[in-house]
């Protein structure tokens, strides 16, 4: 039973906790002096009424704050289930959804970093595994140390820089660290050694780029770059032996257009969504032996993002990714020459000029200056000296009223109404 948490300001309940309290008082002390009461006894009956009256009132404005101590007690031993119930409007209700909000986040973290520490395990684990096994082949004369088995050393290598790479990567983006620094940017050249770089990690896949040379995008160009390795990387890793992977960049209303297709199993629609999550795996032919650790699809649509773009995946046959980033500029001109401007002609004589001496006129009268906005500090002391002397006020008036008819119980019925 909470009788009071349909209203939504705290000061208003202890306001009327207050007056009820008086109201009390004063009714039991007219009834007790009719009823012939001694002063000691009307005092003492009052007393516990309105004790009785402020605990049924208040019933409830307390218990969330103390369910909230509780649960940041659990949240502290690295539980975040617990969750505060509160049904009042007040401030203490407000507080007591944000608590379960952020109590909800930290939850939520907690499984992000279980997750990324298993999904981190895992695929370290895996470089290490095969090139341990290659090592110890060459120490244990197995094998010998002949270029294949180096060169399949190196790859494992490779595939762990990577991933630390990519970790890295994403760790700047989440914590701000990597910020964007956005300049003019000519898309052909990136998107070309884009193209090239794809071409010699899978020369079985044909590259067909696409890409106007006077497209240009405001953009960091690091990250563009990228963006665009990362996406053709993916396409190249998941096209078949022969396949076409088309990459087609164009402009589109403000910004620029980009999308990459490739010829291989393609991605279904109810996966879409996550292919994008950080070491997503998939079922289908698109899964983890086509190499990647699952952290470029998840890099491409944070550095999208950060540029106020956006990413999808049409339908289609294959995997059809298109990218849409803001911003698209128009190559500048070398300025023109200014116009000749047309000599002026030379006055041939001077003419005297009557001259009239004008009185200087009188300085203008400075305004005061208009009042800073954001004085916070100043309204919320206001608003505290304001709040402290309608307290102080309604406890005066509570000891005036009762003191009236109960001397010696007014002190404390001001006392426990301020409480």
């Amino acid at each position: 039973m909470r009788p009071l948490d349909f209203l939504g300001r705290i000061k208003v309940k202890l306001g009327i906790v207050i007056v009820l309290a008086v109201g009390t008082a004063f009714l039991v002390n007219e009834l007790g002096i009719g009823a012939g009461w001694s002063r000691p006894v009307r005092i003492a009956v009052a007393v516990v009424l309105a004790l009785v009256m402020v605990q049924v009132l208040a019933m409830g404005m307390t218990k969330p704050l103390r369910e909230m101590a509780r649960a940041a007690q659990t949240i502290a031993k690295g539980s975040y289930t617990l969750r505060v119930r509160s049904t009042s409007r007040d401030e203490v209700g407000e507080l007591a959804r944000a608590f379960n909000a952020m109590a909800a986040d930290l939850g939520e973290v907690d499984r992000q970093r279980r997750e990324l520490v298993a999904n981190v395990s895992h695929e370290l684990r895996t470089p290490i595994a095969g090139l341990r096994a290659v090592l110890e082949n060459v120490v244990d004369g197995v094998s010998d140390a002949d270029p294949t088995t180096m060169a399949t050393a190196l790859a494992q290598t490779e595939r762990l820089g990577r991933l630390v790479t990519q970790l890295l990567d994403l760790s700047r983006l989440d914590s701000g660290a990597r910020l964007i620094e956005p300049e003019a940017v000519e898309v052909a050249p990136l998107l070309e050694q884009a193209v090239r770089e794809a071409a010699l990690a899978r020369e079985a896949v044909l590259l067909k780029p696409s890409v106007p040379a006077e497209l240009e995008v405001r953009a960091d160009p690091d990250l563009l770059a990228q963006v665009l390795a990362n996406l053709l990387d993916n396409a190249v890793r998941h096209s078949p032996s022969g396949g076409v992977v088309s990459v087609i960049a164009a402009p589109a209303a403000s910004g620029i257009r980009v999308v990459v297709a490739d010829e291989g199993p393609g991605i279904p629609a109810a996966a879409r969504s996550r292919v994008f999550e950080r070491f997503s795996r998939l079922d289908s032919g698109r899964a983890a032996d086509a190499g990647g650790a699952g952290l470029g699809l998840a890099i491409v649509k944070e550095v999208v993002e950060l540029h106020g773009g956006s990413i999808r995946i049409d339908d289609g046959a294959g995997c059809r990714m298109v990218v849409d980033l803001p911003g698209r500029t128009t190559r500048m001109e070398s300025p023109a020459e200014p116009p000749e401007q047309a000599p002026v002609e030379p006055v041939a004589e001077s003419v005297p000029v009557a001259v009239a001496e004008v009185p200087a006129p009188a300085p203008m009268p400075v305004p005061a200056p208009a009042p800073v906005a954001g004085v916070g500090f100043g309204r919320l002391f206001l608003g505290a000296v304001v709040g402290f002397l309608s307290g102080f006020v309604v406890g005066l008036f509570a000891m005036m009223v009762v003191g009236m008819f109960l001397p010696g119980a007014g002190m404390i019925m001001v006392m426990f109404g301020s409480m």
